[in-house]
């Protein structure tokens, strides 16, 4: 099966964070199990004069330099003629087209393409389509987006809240078929839980401060600055614990994150470590105590599930996508959070009870199990050949009927 995946941007600092983490997942689970998967995108950020990678994590990548014609829409203002002009002849050789959706200059003309050229179409859509009052966002929707979405073979979903936010675009008109599908992370180790956080570490008379660890793009949406003022709280406890704070910095917010804890009178616990590769995020959350993720808006973040796959406990606000599942496992601390509040002493305390030793332990051991059990990215890929099996099967028998 030749599966097509369409995602808008991928950098070398991963600025487009999770429809692209989960595009390169998924194709390369598909391409484990004798599937020829291959993404398609736009490539920006790369330095030099050569051509852009043909590769990016074992995964065969055909990337397009980005141009950027509406820098005001930012990532959704960016395209490339030459993808647009290649993407009837590279859907047309797609037994599958799988397309990461958003309202932009990219995937939606594929997915449009997708229709025009009758191959069977598939949209994910990460939480980025639900109603809206931007006039220029309506547009879109009017010139094609409701189009696909009611015109799609399948449409992906990570929770039910947010098959209701995409139908309700489309709607009273039906969209198209809906299927759930969580996203996944490769099974880890487990990380080693070393003796008492704050106290006395792996050697005897060893020193270790507690480590509290935030990676992800640093950009309003995922509201680091409820992170920093996090700091002050935890300090007064721990007082020689250290705050990491990595990712892209996509909107020039950073610095001001950094001025933040120094105007808090905490700027000398917290680290910028800059975008990470995916083996340095790794490392790093191996070598945390916890993990916070403030997003009050976050469909189903892999960050999380990253986190959670080397046995980190995490924090995070009640309103993600897989808050739910956090709780239940106890597999770290789900806050109260409003996106109009300063909801660091929440965090704070939340972080205080996940240093505890013997509640890092066990929400450690459960953070592990969780996503042992319910979010490998083989059980997810597994999800997914089912349900193109179905996909194809479904619309070869639409194709043969007689036109009205």
């Amino acid at each position: 099966m030749k599966v097509l995946h369409v995602v808008t941007l991928h950098t070398p600092t991963h600025d487009f964070g999770g429809p692209t983490r989960v595009a390169l997942n998924l194709s390369r689970g598909l391409r484990a199990r004798g599937e020829q998967a291959v993404v398609v995108a736009l490539g920006d950020g790369f330095e030099g004069p050569g051509p852009l990678p043909r590769e990016v994590d074992g995964v065969p990548v055909r990337l397009f330099q980005a141009r950027h014609v509406l820098p005001k829409f930012e990532v959704s203002g960016i395209t490339s003629p030459a993808l647009l002009a290649g993407a009837g002849r590279m859907v047309r050789s797609a037994d599958v087209v799988h397309v990461h959706l958003m309202r932009d200059l990219i995937t939606l003309p594929v997915a449009l393409t997708a229709l025009r050229c009758r191959r069977p179409l598939v949209l994910q859509t990460h939480g980025m389509i639900d109603p809206t009052e931007k006039r220029v966002a309506q547009a879109v929707d009017v010139l094609g987006l409701r189009r696909v979405l009611k015109r799609a073979d399948a449409v992906l979903h990570l929770t039910e809240q947010e098959r209701l936010d995409t139908a309700a675009v489309v709607a009273p008109e039906p969209m198209a078929p809906a299927y759930r599908l969580v996203n996944g992370v490769r099974p880890q180790e487990r990380r080693s839980v070393r003796g008492a956080v704050g106290g006395a570490g792996g050697g005897a008379g060893e020193r270790r401060p507690p480590t509290v660890l935030y990676v992800a793009r640093v950009q309003e949406r995922k509201r680091p600055q409820d992170f920093v003022t996090a700091i002050p709280t935890v300090l007064q406890k721990h007082p020689d614990a250290r705050f990491v704070l990595a990712g892209p910095d996509t909107g020039a917010m950073a610095e001001d994150m950094l001025a933040m804890a120094r105007g808090l009178g905490v700027g000398h616990a917290l680290e910028y470590a800059g975008p990470l590769e995916h083996g340095e995020v790794l490392a790093r959350l191996r070598s945390a105590d916890v993990y916070v993720l403030p997003s009050v808006v976050e469909p189903f973040a892999v960050s999380v599930l990253e986190a959670m796959s080397v046995g980190l406990p995490v924090v995070v606000a009640r309103t993600g996508g897989l808050s739910p599942d956090v709780a239940a496992a106890g597999a770290g601390r789900v806050v109260d959070s409003r996106p109009d509040a300063d909801n660091g002493e929440l965090i704070g305390q939340a972080v205080l009870e996940l240093l505890d030793p013997a509640a890092n332990a066990a929400a450690s051991e459960a953070a592990w199990r969780l996503v042992q059990e319910s979010f490998t990215i083989d059980g997810v890929v597994d999800t997914l050949r089912g349900i193109y099996g179905e996909v194809i099967e479904q619309h070869a028998r639409r194709q043969r009927l007689p036109s009205p």
